[in-house]
């Protein structure tokens, strides 16, 4: 096996991604090999990944997919073997070596854990085969005792392999000196003693005013410490792993166009907008539940969605129905991806209660088309073309449901020579099955043209690989990565 570190953290949200993202580049540019690991990921925001001798392709959470690309590496389903995709608040589908695997409530996916672990323990080998190095990101927080027996994310899966960890903690979210003194005196022995220290997380200001809190961890603890990393602003221009970033993301100045996003309670892939927050005259503004989506708003872009009745009904529930058929008649433009795609048909329909219990929902109605949801699930990355501007796209598809009717016959786009998608007679109303359509740059440079505003000529792949590698910079700079690098085993 390859020498490996866990990075695990004092809870949800304090920057393990990116943290393991930047070592991994690090690791790259000193010329290791490196490769991705998370045991188990709980996301809508999947990527497509190879599975390796098979042709088609599975699902992994959108983090691996970026941790991958910071090693230089092609994403592999088993960089993640476990992913849950939330549909409901007490149940999600399970996806195993990124084939669906099943669905289960809460309390059901507890006790299945101990037969996942042995597809957890079959990809961690395939991802260590010729490695290096691998840099492995646990899940919440090692700290949920109540669930260590079953644990498959963090130290049931660290004493298991016997990978070394460091734990992180958030100081910006404040306590960080009890979450990580508290971690310590709540973990059992066993799992105590794979932690070779800890590293703090989004310090703001003068790092020295922190060397008290050291000293004070270090007394509770007997951790060393392998640094105190600023609050990294090149991550701003990653891809984001989750919807709970969705509530930070405020928007800035007024620009020369507002694009409006509701925030769907099973929102998916909402990381296909991040090349239009790139844009210098584009405003995205992510509108929470229980507010109207923006009147000077000049497009609404309705994003995926792991639950698409479910979502429909709550976004009629916000009366964004109301705001969206308003702006319609203010002349605005409509852009639904995946789910909301489906949505902006005339009705959707689930004839086997794949979603659950409704099983047909009237759409939004501004195109003339209807979805009816299969069981067999589209997984793949794809070659395409912009009909509408006669331009190449890339990017991937994940979906349920075949959607037909009058409107496919104005097709948005080609994917691997097929007709995809639907636009409204008057060209302002548009939906497609293709994630990543944004981050084609002319595509997007045309589209924004097409409402009256000028790109900012950004090449938003390499704008990724620059924010990658100023991360990795700054943790060379603030963490002792040598020392890292050389505790892996």
């Amino acid at each position: 096996m390859a020498r490996a570190i866990m990075l695990q953290g004092t809870g949800s949200d304090v920057g393990k991604t990116v943290l393991v993202a930047g070592l991994c580049r690090a690791a790259r540019n000193r010329g290791l090999k490196v490769q991705p690991f998370k045991p188990q990921n709980m996301s809508n925001n999947a990527a497509v990944a190879d599975i390796p001798g098979d042709n088609s392709g599975g699902e992994i959470g959108r983090a691996q997919w970026l941790q991958a690309i910071a090693c230089g590496v092609v994403p592999s389903v088993h960089m993640n073997p476990v992913l849950l995709k939330p549909q409901t608040d007490v149940g999600a589908q399970v996806v195993v070596q990124g084939k669906v695997f099943g669905e289960a409530r809460a309390r059901d996916y507890q006790a299945l854990k101990g037969r996942l672990m042995d597809a957890v323990l079959d990809s961690w080998a395939k991802v260590g085969k010729g490695a290096d190095l691998v840099i492995v990101e646990g899940a919440g927080s090692p700290a949920e005792i109540n669930l260590r027996s079953r644990d498959i994310a963090n130290m049931g899966f660290a004493t298991r392999a016997n990978v070394p960890v460091i734990l992180v903690g958030d100081i910006d979210r404040g306590g960080v000196i009890a979450s990580v003194a508290g971690t310590h005196l709540i973990l059992p022995e066993e799992d105590r003693r794979m932690i070779v220290g800890y590293l703090i997380n989004k310090f703001r200001g003068d790092v020295s005013l922190f060397d008290d809190g050291i000293e004070a961890i270090e007394t509770f603890t007997g951790w060393r410490c392998f640094g105190v990393v600023p609050w990294l602003k090149a991550a701003a221009r990653l891809p984001s792993e989750d919807s709970v970033v969705l509530e930070r993301l405020a928007s800035g100045e007024k620009r020369a166009l507002k694009v409006a996003v509701p925030v769907l309670s099973r929102i998916a892939n909402f990381d296909d907008l991040d090349p239009l927050r790139t844009e210098p005259q584009v405003e995205v503004v992510f509108v929470p539940p229980g507010q109207h989506l923006p009147e000077d708003a000049g497009l609404v872009v309705i994003p995926g969605s792991k639950s698409t009745i479910g979502d429909l009904l709550r976004f009629r529930e916000n009366g964004w129905d109301r705001d969206l058929l308003a702006h319609r008649k203010r002349g605005g433009h409509v852009v639904g991806i995946c789910g909301g795609f489906q949505m902006l048909g005339r009705v959707v329909r689930d004839p086997d209660g794949i979603e659950g219990s409704v099983t047909e929902t009237e759409g939004l109605g501004l195109l003339d088309v209807e979805t009816v949801m299969e069981p067999e699930k589209t997984v793949r990355n794809v070659s395409a073309r912009s009909l509408q501007f006669d331009l190449q796209l890339e990017g991937y598809e994940i979906h349920l449901g075949r959607t037909t009717g009058p409107d496919t016959l104005r097709p948005s786009a080609v994917i691997n020579g097929a007709a995809d998608g639907a636009i409204s007679a008057d060209g302002k109303v548009s939906g497609t099955y293709l994630h990543g359509l944004f981050s084609a740059d002319a595509f997007r440079a045309k589209f924004l043209e097409n409402l009256g505003v000028k790109a900012g000529g950004i090449d938003y792949r390499a704008e990724v690989e620059r924010a990658l590698d100023e991360v990795a910079a700054e943790l060379e700079t603030h963490l002792d990565c040598d020392a890292i690098f050389g505790l892996a085993r």
